[in-house]
């Protein structure tokens, strides 16, 4: 079936020649004349791309666009404006807005800029994933994510033990309960744990439980995490930092579907789903023996890698402006965006500790700003990156060349004669640099000031 796009200009004859040239590309087109129009054509029929001018009756191309990401927020728009309109196609694109056109345009660009459109849409729901739901707070409309998802969705449907790899801050922990939400399980906890963040001695307490008595300090029976997670999902986040120890505790739990408390002599069974997560190499780890190769294949059933911040640059405006929106009512600040070059600073970040450290800057410019447009000063201050202004090579030569001119003129009070002397110049062409900075000697020479 052909791809549909969804096409919004109230200038008939542009609508109607748009509409042919997408038509012969071999599109499915759909042409409306409003916002409203537009509106009324996505609940009935869902697009891949949208393609509107800015300039519309009632609602303008903005406006639609917040509609759009509010109702379907991976649906990417295309944006045809106007020189007068830049600016506002400019701010646009910065909130998300796929890319935009300036008329007239290019017929060639146009289908180019369709197609890259088309590469990141996802594809009209079908009647098994309709409801977005599942994915609540995972935010994006980048092509590597949208394949992720899909993976995603259909592991849901199973039972199989799934390992997610990713850098720290990516987000695993979110993409498991997404998995979870999308699975038969649902209805059932998702139970977490950090295996590195709770001590070596504790963890199999907390992992497997404890009988009344089984250890100093067990004054009561303990059920564990495991037990907990009957029914549901026990996710297990950095697998790699688990001792060996408990690692060969683990993969029987997996293979007997049981589990056996410290101190208990019967084991108790239960009925859950076990994902992973890992920023480590566990490749490496195995080679250095400090990972068991029969459990890593035991968790490693299907494996989702999550890509880093820096490798899904485009959803940084949709990343960042959904923080914002969210802090700025958790805070009661009327804030409405980010400046233009404050959101290319964001874009062009390296961005080590990805999607986390993103909602960390975001947060503190939020609280910081006095301004509805977040500047780039506050930005490049969460960045922890100096503020140093980028000069021309021309510009930064006339302002060395001023800088010497009033160094000189200080050093010898003012008189031309001298200043021109120790700079090796004519006085005459020492005076037409004076004219061309807006210089005069008597600026410098001493004496009491002028009222």
């Amino acid at each position: 079936m052909a791809a549909r796009v969804l096409l919004v200009d109230d200038d008939p004859d542009l609508l109607k020649l748009l509409s042919m040239r997408l038509t012969a590309a071999g599109y499915q087109v759909t042409a409306v004349e409003s916002a409203e129009a537009a509106l009324t054509q996505l609940a009935l029929a869902r697009p891949q791309v949208v393609v509107s001018d800015v300039q519309l009756p009632g609602r303008d191309g903005l406006q639609l666009f917040d509609e759009i990401r509010a109702r379907h927020p991976a649906l990417p728009l295309i944006l045809l404006t106007a020189h007068g309109t830049i600016p506002d196609a400019v701010e646009a694109t910065a909130r998300g807005v796929f890319g935009y056109l300036t008329k007239p345009y290019d017929g060639k660009v146009l289908l180019d800029k369709v197609a890259q459109a088309m590469a990141v849409a996802p594809e009209a729901p079908s009647s098994e994933d309709g409801d977005p739901s599942w994915r609540a707070g995972i935010v994006s409309g980048s092509s590597r994510m949208a394949e992720l998802l899909a993976e995603a969705h259909l592991v849901a449907r199973s039972d199989a033990s799934v390992l997610i790899a990713g850098e720290s801050g990516t987000g695993k922990e979110l993409l498991a309960q997404a998995i979870h939400r999308a699975s038969r399980r649902a209805a059932r906890p998702f139970v977490a744990v950090n295996c590195g963040a709770i001590p070596e001695a504790l963890l199999e307490s907390e992992l497997f439980g404890h009988v009344k008595g089984a250890f100093t300090g067990a004054i009561a029976h303990h059920d564990g995490l495991c037990v907990a997670a009957h029914g549901g999902t026990l996710f297990l986040d950095e697998i790699g930092d688990m001792p060996p120890a408990l690692q060969v505790k683990l993969l029987r739990v997996l293979q007997e579907r049981s589990v056996r408390p410290v101190g208990a002599t019967q084991p108790v069974p239960v009925d859950l789903r076990v994902m992973s997560a890992t920023h480590r190499d566990l490749d490496a780890a195995m080679a250095q023996g400090q990972f068991r190769e029969d459990l890593y294949y035991r968790l490693n059933v299907v494996s989702l890698r999550l890509p880093s911040l820096a490798e899904r640059r485009e959803d940084i405006p949709l990343l960042a402006k959904h923080f914002l929106d969210r802090l700025a009512a958790k805070h009661g600040k009327r804030v409405s965006g980010f400046a233009p070059d404050a959101m290319k600073a964001l874009a062009t970040a390296a961005w080590p500790g990805n999607v986390r450290q993103l909602h960390n800057v975001v947060e503190q410019v939020c609280a910081l700003t006095t301004t509805p447009l977040i500047p780039l000063a506050l930005v490049q201050r969460a960045l922890r990156v100096p503020g140093v202004e980028v000069l021309s090579l021309a510009q930064a030569r006339e302002r060395f060349e001023r800088d010497y001119l009033v160094g000189l003129l200080k050093l010898t009070d003012g008189n031309v004669a001298d200043a021109a002397r120790l700079a090796d110049r004519n006085r005459t062409e020492f005076y037409r640099l004076l004219q061309k900075h807006g210089l005069t000697a008597g600026q410098f020479r001493a004496g009491p000031v002028a009222p």
